[in-house]
């Protein structure tokens, strides 16, 4: 599968916010913290196309990422992936490119994830640790160049690389295992 970030339009804020209100509804449903206005509206509230890289597929909407910058670093907000391109490398290719492009810069990241949340385990491959956690979120912060994930079985160090980064807008194009 080939991807693409592109910046993100002010457009596409309806479609990630329904998004977000797909995949988060598990882990907001079990945490006792799902409504379906509420979930919606904090992204519309908080977002910034500025800062936020619409994911696309073949072509096709497949996700979102917003990396902001902040004092001492970036925080990572709103990576959502829809549903069928979970689990399939797409997010862990994703994030590599990014965290590249931060450690390039010698800058810290920082992040936070619903407690119980399957994404953690993405993020500690990728070396984020907890810094501090309450009943619902986990903190997490990634020092620039820790853990680098390791090569997929099968798959060589180095498979999936991406190209480019233009100006301070990523522009990557890339090849992830998954669907053929």
């Amino acid at each position: 599968m080939e991807w693409t970030l592109r910046p993100a339009k002010t457009a596409d804020m309806e479609i990630i916010a329904e998004l977000r209100a797909t995949v988060m509804r598990p882990d907001l449903e079990r945490l006792g913290r799902f409504d379906p206005h509420r979930v919606r509206q904090r992204l519309r509230d908080s977002f910034s196309a500025e800062h936020t890289s619409v994911i696309e597929t073949d072509g096709d909407f497949a996700g979102c990422v917003t990396l902001r910058p902040a004092e001492g670093g970036h925080w990572l907000e709103h990576f959502y992936l829809a549903p069928r391109w979970q689990g399939r490398g797409l997010g862990s290719a994703v994030l590599g490119s990014l965290l590249e492009r931060t450690d390039a810069e010698g800058a810290a990241v920082r992040l936070d994830v619903l407690r119980g949340s399957a994404a953690r385990r993405l993020y500690e491959r990728h070396g984020f640790t907890v810094e501090d956690a309450d009943p619902v979120d986990v903190f997490m912060v990634r020092a620039p160049g820790a853990g680098r994930p390791r090569a997929e079985a099968g798959q060589p160090r180095g498979a999936g690389q991406h190209l480019g980064v233009a100006g301070s807008r990523q522009v990557p194009l890339g090849r992830c295992r998954g669907a053929r």
